[in-house]
């Protein structure tokens, strides 16, 4: 990839880190933020509660004092009735304190509904007093206990905010506005890393929404710089540090046979070599699943990057076309991976190029699972040992185990020189 490219990987990588970081903040203050509102909201219950009590006692003491007046007004009455000098006025006099009685009732019912929705309201009051009592002191705990969480999280996005500052500062303005633009629509996915999911096509994908590419997207994100887009989700395509040339494009059948080993084999006379292409048909018209399984996981990590351990397709003889593997110092291959599912061990590579303890090692971790190189022409039997009763997980587990002795060997070896 160009410069801008590069830079754009950079930036998104930066960004990416730098809202992970602030991600983590904002989670260790949600909980924080959840209990503000929750004490906020009993708060205001609580106010809501306050009023509503005291319009309820000013009502009750309205209509006590109307009551009172009520009483007084009456016996007033009555006494104005003792001195009545007719019936006529005596009978006026006692409608009139009738009417006042009745009218004296209803206000009595009236205060004692209202007395009765004081009571029920300074119940309600006393709990939620009581409720935003602990929930303050269970927000007051949560402040303190997360102080020291928070400022450390805040500390670690301002130190990764000035670097992914820097970066997007280097990078020329077009490129940078289509980028901001992306990752503000996309919650900060502005780029997306394209995948070769079946090595044996050219073929490739969006990681991000997994739609096909044009075939020419890795070579025009290869050889170019400039800023190429998925169709489908617009985001800014890049290669990946997994997916370098020689596993993301189809090598041309003449460089193919300059890279090949001749197998010890004998080539039939029909055939003079395979393709890689041939080689995988052939596992999968073994009509195994777990053959194929297990050769494709053994091939996939041969294909990546393990130190010191270097695979080569061999296809030179129709018989037996295999994958030999190479190691770090040795004149010839250590093992070869046959189509068929054997896999042979070649210990001897080791002694014949000084490396006999390294070969002694290798060879008790695959000794379990490959066959004796001295068996490679006997035919195939269905009782003997091979890929399709393997686990492969050990297999992976045995290259990776010699890469780091070769590598410890190889510091051994400069340190002592």
């Amino acid at each position: 990839m160009g410069p801008t490219n590069i830079a754009l990987v950079k930036l998104f990588q930066a960004d990416q880190a730098l809202r992970k970081a602030q991600a983590r903040l904002d989670d260790a203050q949600r909980n924080v933020r959840v209990q503000e509102r929750r004490v906020a909201e009993l708060q205001e219950k609580t106010n809501a509660s306050h009023t509503q009590l005291r319009e309820q006692q000013a009502t009750a003491g309205r209509l006590d004092l109307d009551m009172k007046t009520r009483d007084a007004h009456i016996e007033k009455l009555r006494d104005q009735q003792k001195t009545a000098t007719s019936s006529k006025v005596y009978q006026a006099f006692l409608v009139e304190i009738n009417t006042e009685k009745t009218d004296r009732n209803k206000i009595e019912d009236e205060a004692i509904e209202v007395m009765a929705a004081i009571e029920k309201t300074q119940g309600e009051l006393a709990a939620l007093t009581a409720q935003l009592d602990a929930e303050t002191q269970k927000l007051a705990s949560m402040q303190g206990q997360i102080t020291n969480t928070v400022a450390k999280l805040q500390k670690e996005v301002d130190a990764l905010r000035p670097a992914r500052d820097a970066v997007a500062a280097a990078l020329p303005g077009k490129a940078l506005a289509a980028f901001e633009r992306l990752a503000d629509h996309d919650d900060g996915e502005a780029m997306s890393a394209i995948a070769k999911p079946d090595r044996r096509r050219e073929e490739y994908l969006c990681t991000a929404c997994n739609m096909d590419l044009v075939t020419d997207v890795y070579n025009k994100l290869h050889s170019r710089d400039d800023l190429v887009f998925c169709p489908s989700c617009r985001r800014i395509l890049y290669i990946p540090a997994d997916l370098p040339p020689e596993l993301a494009v189809k090598k041309p059948k003449d460089s193919q046979k300059k890279e090949r080993v001749v197998s010890k084999g004998p080539p039939a006379a029909s055939k003079e070599a395979w393709t890689e292409e041939e080689f995988l048909t052939r596992v999968e018209r073994a009509n195994s699943p777990a053959l194929t399984e297990r050769q494709t996981a053994v091939l996939d990590v041969l294909h990546s990057s393990i130190p010191g351990v270097t695979p080569a397709f061999n296809g030179q003889g129709a018989v037996n076309p295999a994958y030999n593997v190479y190691a770090e110092g040795t004149s010839g291959h250590i093992l070869r991976v046959n189509a068929d599912g054997r896999i042979f061990g070649f210990w001897n590579a080791f002694a014949d190029s000084g490396q006999p303890e390294v070969g002694e090692y290798f060879r008790s971790l695959m000794e379990p699972f490959a066959v004796d190189s001295s068996r490679e022409s006997e035919p195939f039997s269905a009782d003997e040992k091979n890929l399709e009763k393997f686990d492969a997980g050990e297999v992976i587990a045995a290259l990776r185990s010699l890469s780091e002795k070769l590598v410890e060997r190889r510091a051994t070896a400069d340190s002592s020189a």
